[in-house]
């Protein structure tokens, strides 16, 4: 395993400033501080390297506020969901393109999340050994006539390629049909029950999803009950993991029963070895070869979401990758901030 980067652990002088950007409202620009903020800790652990960190509270009417107080920093740490109470980042993206390119340093820059943190990355990334039969649909016509065909082989799971917390999030099944059109099982990733309808009411319901460009489609996982684990990197190397029984897409109710709260774990956790060194050895250097993305510009804080997928020869996990979230990864684990540190001061000694 490669060794860690070093990082001046005990430092003599300020390496740095860096702005830690969120989505909040006037009250909340208000009230904004270090101490008090949900990113207590990640501001916590910058101080014990060096690094000064501000908070910077971003919505879309104070963006030229928000330039002016970007242009004083070396960087921002930025955690904002692509789709929030139905607003999106187009704005907050162009103005961190605009930053950086002025010099300061950006993490997750918008460029690399088109890359990496929408789902086209699983179609991208689909002959990795974490991919699977994944499929991409352009149009909505090429949808209707490629997704009964895969349909007739087993439940698929189709996926929005931008969103956050399930939305856009189907389970669909094929049913008996009548001879005037195929009917599906759907199943909403953010509800509990499952409805049976046309396919051609349900490709009605994708319709707007193509506004976000391609949508996703992949078989579905039969482990999907058993849990999902969260591997957390900073950089490329893990910062820890999550790991819980999940509700979303599980129709069963007894499994839904057993649904509960995502448990965290250091990167240590002898439970998690085999899949840290796929991350931090395999995998992650072929998604940078793959996708164009230099080490460096990896995000300070990612995740990779994997269901469990058939059992290997020797009775081990496979993995098969779900998503990869990179635009507002949080809570994360006790240790992921410090991870964090060493990553940014890293970054900011290789521009001193």
């Amino acid at each position: 395993m490669n060794q860690e980067p070093l990082s001046m652990l005990e430092p003599t002088a300020c390496l740095g400033r860096i702005a830690i950007l969120w989505r909040g409202d006037e009250a909340a620009r208000r009230s904004a501080s270090p101490e008090t903020s949900r990113f207590s800790a990640v501001f916590a652990a910058l101080a014990d390297v060096g690094v000064d960190a501000e908070p910077v509270v971003y919505e879309d009417d104070v963006l030229d506020a928000v330039r002016t107080q970007l242009a004083t920093f070396d960087g921002v740490l930025v955690w904002v969901n692509p789709i929030h109470e139905g607003r999106n980042r187009a704005n907050l993206d162009a103005l961190l393109r605009e930053v950086a390119a002025r010099g300061v340093w950006v993490s997750a820059h918008p460029d690399v999340i088109l890359k990496m943190g929408t789902k086209e990355v699983l179609h991208r990334t689909r002959m990795m050994s974490w991919g699977c039969d994944t499929a991409l649909y352009r149009t909505l016509e090429q949808m209707s006539v490629e997704l009964p065909l895969r349909l007739a082989a087993g439940p698929r799971v189709i996926k929005r390629n931008r969103g956050n917390g399930g939305q856009g999030v189907w389970k669909v099944e094929a049913l008996a049909s009548p001879p005037d059109g195929l009917m599906v099982r759907v199943l909403d990733a953010t509800k509990e029950g499952s409805e049976d309808i046309a396919l051609d009411e349900f490709l009605k319901r994708c319709i707007e999803y193509f506004e976000d460009g391609p949508v996703i489609d992949q078989p579905f996982q039969p482990r999907l009950s058993e849990g999902v684990v969260r591997c957390y990197m900073a950089g490329d190397r893990c910062a820890g993991f999550g790991y819980h029984k999940v509700k979303a897409l599980v129709d069963e109710p007894t499994a839904r029963a057993k649904a509960g709260p995502r448990l965290y774990a250091n990167k240590a956790d002898p439970r998690f070895q085999g899949l840290r060194r796929l991350m931090e050895d395999e995998w992650t250097p072929q998604l940078t070869s793959l996708l164009d993305i230099p080490r460096s510009d990896l995000p300070m804080i990612w995740d990779a979401d994997f269901m469990l997928g058939p059992p290997c020869s020797n009775g081990s996990d496979s993995y098969v990758l779900g998503e990869i979230n990179v635009s507002s990864v949080f809570p994360i684990p006790d240790d992921a901030p410090a991870e964090i540190a060493r990553r940014v001061a890293d970054r900011l000694q290789a521009k001193l």
